[in-house]
């Protein structure tokens, strides 16, 4: 009998808000931002052992304002402004908010997909972005811990989030999950 592959650790990734400037309902490439330190911060994370995988609701498909052929052309657009191969796969929520599906953050679904789909361990891996529903979603597939990035939206949701961590941006949020992957006893390396 074959050995399973063993199971690794992720770090799942909200889009908008925590990776690129959020700018509402995007459906034009040309409006990609990468936030300060993205880059370095992702190759950082991969390096030292972790799949990274985007999570994204995009209710704007299902509210019409924009295709899913037109969030492919924005993904890729932001994709080629990584390394190449930093991002292992992206899921996306087309869900309307009023006709979500269990695969629409705060639920678990697209991490639990992607956990599936790649043999990631949950209980090693970490969910980051900058509302209360992508710290909800962690929680729920059994995350290590869920951070919160003050970018985006988080710093208005900060209060009310119950985040592991509150960092400012990625970089803060990738020093923490490398310390804590090192040293999982400490609480609080930054």
């Amino acid at each position: 009998m074959p050995e399973a592959t063993p199971l690794r650790p992720a770090v799942f990734l909200d889009r908008d808000g925590t990776l690129i400037k959020d700018a509402g309902y995007l459906a034009d490439p040309a409006g990609v931002r990468l936030l300060p330190g993205a880059r370095e911060s992702l190759a950082r994370l991969r390096a030292t052992g972790f799949v990274l995988v985007i999570v994204t609701n995009q209710s704007g498909i299902g509210r019409g304002y924009y295709s899913e052929k037109e969030f492919h052309v924005v993904n890729a657009a932001m994709l080629a402004l990584l390394d190449a191969n930093t991002i292992a796969a992206t899921y996306f929520c087309p869900d309307h908010p009023d006709r979500a599906t269990d695969r629409r953050k705060p639920s678990p679904g697209m991490l639990c997909e992607a956990a599936r789909d790649h043999a990631l361990d949950l209980s090693r891996s970490y969910m980051v972005g900058d509302r209360r529903g992508d710290i909800e979603a962690g929680r729920a597939a059994g995350c290590a811990a869920g951070i919160l990035v003050r970018t985006g939206l988080g710093a208005a949701e900060e209060s009310t989030v119950g985040a592991d961590f509150v960092a400012a941006d990625l970089a803060a949020a990738a020093k923490w999950i490398i310390a804590r992957a090192a040293a999982p006893e400490v609480s609080d390396p930054v």
